[in-house]
């Protein structure tokens, strides 16, 4: 894990409420969205607010962030907050200190202080002649979604390659509403630990895939609304296909190809807020063919009508 503020990623105090953590991140989350902001550096920006939120919105994550900074999901779960602050602070750089969690030797600093000896209380003691118990390592891979997917949640069996070569399969319980760029958090299921000691974590971040009928923006869908001409001009009720099931859209008279018809509500669910809304995209349409009598109607109301399509209003 990079070192990284999660606050300053946010920015918010460190003493900030979780409603204060939810509007920085949904504020950001629209600056950066890169389905919206086309900037090279917007998506991974996006991931970086995603995580932090993910972390700060988590009661348990955020006390071991508090507690351990940046290395809150490498140190095992029975270690003291003030032991770890004073050992860190006496190694000084960390560099020494996370090279021989690495590489299980042990380890002098440039002050010539013993890391094992300094360390070995965190960790359940070690001897001098290596580190017995290291933490597994986190792990992350991407978990490619499909809209309808991300929309209802469910499971699936994963396959996690192994640094070794050695596959493993987990099933994965994905939740309700996700959106591009999230992380799902499976805790202990990442590299394992060695001498005893706990697992690392795995990490799944979401792409959702490209679809066919549906656009997305965050939390928002788009999709098209064919419409014959005739609907547009006198108004009508259209049945719209949506994640969720069947929806009615009514469709005011006037409306003209790219007018966007709001469904609140019905775009992908939010666990924590809001759900997003669907936009149906009104697209008129006309016959490639027309019969006699179509041909017929459509001649007279070109004859009568004054709307002029090309005229400035």
């Amino acid at each position: 894990m990079a070192d990284r503020d999660f606050y300053k990623i946010l920015g918010v105090s460190r003493g900030a409420s979780a409603d204060e953590i939810q509007s920085a991140y949904r504020r950001l989350a629209r600056q950066y969205h890169p389905d919206v902001n086309k900037d090279p550096d917007a998506e991974e920006r996006f991931k970086q607010v995603s995580e932090a939120y993910d972390v700060l919105s988590d009661p348990q994550q955020r006390k071991r962030y508090d507690a351990f900074g940046e290395d809150f999901r490498r140190v095992p779960p029975d270690v003291d907050p003030d032991t770890y602050a004073r050992s860190r602070a006496g190694a000084g750089a960390g560099r020494s200190r996370t090279s021989a969690w690495e590489t299980g030797a042990s380890q002098f600093d440039a002050e010539g202080i013993d890391l094992d000896d300094l360390l070995g209380g965190m960790f359940g003691g070690r001897s001098r002649r290596g580190w017995g118990r290291i933490p597994g390592s986190d792990q992350e891979v991407e978990l490619e979604l499909t809209v309808e997917e991300a929309y209802r949640g469910g499971n699936r069996k994963l396959t996690v390659h192994g640094p070794t070569g050695a596959d493993r399969t987990i099933d994965v319980k994905i939740p309700a509403g996700v959106v591009n760029g999230q992380r799902i958090r499976l805790a202990g299921q990442g590299g394992q630990g060695s001498g005893g000691a706990a697992a690392g974590d795995l990490f799944l971040v979401v792409r959702i895939a490209d679809h066919p009928r549906y656009r997305l923006s965050g939390r928002d869908l788009s999709v098209d609304l064919p419409l014959a001409a005739w609907e547009g001009a006198l108004g009508a009720s259209v049945t719209v296909e949506t994640p969720g099931g069947e929806a009615t859209v009514k469709v005011p008279k006037g409306s003209s190809t790219g007018r966007r018809l709001r469904l609140k509500g019905r775009g992908l669910p939010n666990p924590r807020g809001t759900p997003g809304d669907l936009y149906a995209e009104v697209r008129l349409m006309v016959p490639d063919r027309l019969t006699r009598e179509e041909k017929r109607l459509f001649e007279e109301l070109a004859g009568t009508s004054k709307f002029d399509p090309r005229r400035r209003s």
